[in-house]
Order: structure tokens, then sequence, then C-alpha cells
């Protein structure tokens, strides 16, 4: 699939529209059922089904769409975790529905409520599973990790989430299964916070995975490569050669399948403790590969990624096309830095990491993110408090 090939953004209006009809219809069979003998509210449960339906397509073809106009987007984590959630609660309701076709369950408008309500707790239990393989990995990495690298606070982030996430599963299905009434309904509330959290967990991860492996379109004028830390002789860290050499391999892939030769941007400034700028170092190490001086741009002012692009794109024309390459884990976050910098189109590369690395550096990144978009957080949090709110009106 390729990156910047659709003009305009997806949006969700039509969905908005469709939501309201639908629920305007839910309205209509449940007052005709109030008013008059034909039980209406009873056949609310089948239509739950196709709308759910209807919804999981929608988010899947934004997504698609989302992908095709910008993948550096928190759409893309909106869409494809939600996508997770309706999907556990399309299937949910076609069992109700099948079992209310069969005569063993009645559905009226309250108990499609309660159905609603409970969803996001059989969203945990459906991927109970898949959450332990999940936590398991986590700590399996971070044990690794801190036997190699050592038992800094950065490298127990994995342990720390993975006791989040059991924890918190444990104890809220544990909750519910014993909760009634009100109780029942703050635990289903802070059951959605949390299923909240891991959509957004599994999408932030499919987002990392999805664009750390993409390979860019062999059209680039030039190749930024994102500094980091200078080993203390001056020559790179590992970390800063795989970049370079990422870098490298698809410069040669792109000589090869079209003959054009990118140039080089060296992105990074000097820190406190660093024998010369990333862009030096970075430069120098292109030079010892037989790159000439003239290939190579140097960008040695920032401090930061956000900085890395908005002064490399500072260097190029305003047509110009450009990939950076960066570490696999923080291709993500560094696209939407690209985006933030000059609303630029540019593309990434990820380069390998250790294996134990990449788990724990995730962890990172998401925390990133997630702090970083505090506002539209907050926005969903309170749209979800709303909609509980409501659903626990008709429920009880």
């Amino acid at each position: 699939m390729e990156f910047y090939t659709r003009k305009k953004k997806p949006k969700l209006y039509g969905l908005l529209i469709f939501s309201a009809v639908f629920f305007a219809v839910i309205a209509v069979l449940y007052a005709l059922s109030q008013t008059t003998k034909f039980a209406g509210q009873k056949y609310i449960i089948l239509l739950l089904p196709l709308y759910f339906a209807a919804v999981l397509a929608v988010l899947i073809v934004s997504l698609i769409r989302q992908i095709e106009y910008n993948p550096y987007s928190y759409n893309t984590i909106y869409y494809f975790g939600f996508s997770l959630f309706v999907l556990s609660v399309l299937v949910t309701h076609i069992i109700a529905a099948v079992r209310f076709l069969a005569g063993e369950e009645e559905y009226g408008l309250r108990e499609s409520a309660k159905l609603v309500l409970g969803s996001a707790r059989m969203y945990m239990i459906l991927t109970l599973p898949l959450l332990v393989a999940f936590s398991v990995g986590l700590l399996i990495s971070n044990i690794v990790l801190i036997k190699k690298e050592g038992a800094k606070p950065t490298n127990t982030l994995g342990i720390v989430l993975a006791i989040i996430l059991m924890a918190g599963e444990g104890l809220l299905i544990g909750f519910g299964s014993a909760a009634r009434g009100g109780f029942s309904v703050a635990v289903n509330l802070l059951c959605a916070v949390f299923v909240y959290a891991e959509c957004m967990m599994f999408g932030t991860i499919f987002a990392d995975v999805f664009t750390a492996t993409h390979i860019p379109a062999f059209n680039k004028d030039y190749i930024i490569i994102l500094g980091c830390r200078v080993a203390k002789d001056g020559s790179p860290t590992p970390i800063m050669r795989d970049r370079i050499e990422r870098a490298i391999d698809f410069y040669d892939m792109q000589v090869e399948a079209t003959g054009k030769a990118a140039k080089f941007i060296a992105s990074g400034g000097k820190g406190g403790d660093e024998p010369v700028s990333e862009a030096e170092c970075m430069s120098e190490y292109l030079i010892s590969k037989g790159f000439l001086p003239e290939q190579i741009l140097v960008e040695d002012r920032s401090e930061n990624t956000l900085e890395n692009m908005k002064y490399s794109f500072a260097m190029t024309a305003d047509d110009s096309k450009c990939a950076f390459s960066t570490t696999n884990y923080h291709v993500f976050r560094s696209g939407i830095a690209a985006n933030r910098a000059q609303k630029f189109k540019a593309e990434g590369i990820g380069a390998k990491t250790r294996w134990y690395f990449w788990p724990n550096a995730s962890v990172r990144e998401f925390a990133g993110l997630m702090t970083g978009h505090r506002g539209k957080q907050i926005l969903v949090l309170l749209g979800l408090l709303a909609v509980y709110m409501v659903l626990a009106l008709i429920a009880w």
C-alpha cells in the first residue's frame, strides 16, 4: 500500500449521521411498542448486529484511506484500535441475536442496553488470551533487557505495563461477575476506560509495525538520518550505525530500481557530553563508506526529533521527496513529528534493533504518544462517560 496517494482526509460525518438515524429508528420502535400492540422493541436485538457491522466496515475503510492519506496520524491508531473493539461487540450481538431467534432469550430495550453496557467487559474476556501472551512477552523481553543493559528505571517499563494489564484484567473481570445495580454500571465504565487504553495500545503496536516495515516509493531526493547519542570516542553507537546502514540500504535499493541517487541529510546536534555533533559523526561514517562530501548535507542544530525534521526540511526544496531513517520503534512517532514540522510528506524506513529492546522502547513510545495528545484523549473519555450514563439510564 502506498502512502500519501489520497488527497482528502477520511471523515466520519457519515457514520455520525447513520448513527443518529439508526437510534431514531430504535426510539420509534420502542415508542410503538409502548403505545400499540406492535412489540417493536424486541426486534432491536436483531438490528444491533447490522449497526455494528456497518460501523466496523466504516472503520476498516477509514483505516485504509487514512493510510493512503497520511499513515503517521493518531487516526491510524484510533481506527485500528476501535475496529478490534467493534468486532468483539459485533460477535457478542450476533450471538445474542441467534439466541433470540432460537427462543432462548428475550431482549427488550433494557436488555439490549445492558448488553451494550457489558461490551467492554466482554471484550476484556475475549482478548484475555492475547493479553496474557502479550504480557508474558513483555516480561521476558524486559528481563533479558535488564540482564543486557542494566536495571535502569526506563528498562522496567514493560514489566510495569504487564503488571498493570494483568491486574486490571483480573480485577475488573472479577468485580464484573459479582457487581449489581449502580456498582455494576461503575465497573462497566471502568472496563470501558481500561478497554480504551487497551485499544490505543493495540492500535499503536499496529501503527509502529506497519510503518516500520513499509518500503517507501523509490523516488526520493533526500534521505534524512535521525541522530542519536554519539559514543565517547566520537564513533557511532550501534543504534546510530544501524540507522545509517538502513539509509544506505534504501539508497542502494533506489539506485538499483530507478537509477536515482538521493542525497543524505545527517541530522542531529551536539549534546553537552558528546565529543562531536551527531550530524558530523554520521557524515564521517558515510564518507568512510565511500560517499562523497557533496552527497551529504549536515544539519547540526537540532536537539529533538521535531527539530530534526524542521531543520532538515529547511535544507530541501518545497517539492522535494524525502525519506527518513530511524530505529523501527521510532518510525511512527517520527512521522508525526515530520507532519508537525511543515506538513511535509516524508516516509520512514525502520532500522532493526535487538529483539529484546523493541518491546520496552515501544512502551515508551506509546506513553509519549498518549501524553502528547492529551486533549483528544480527554474528549474521547468524556464521550465514553456520556454514552455510559445514557445507557445506564435506559438499562436501570
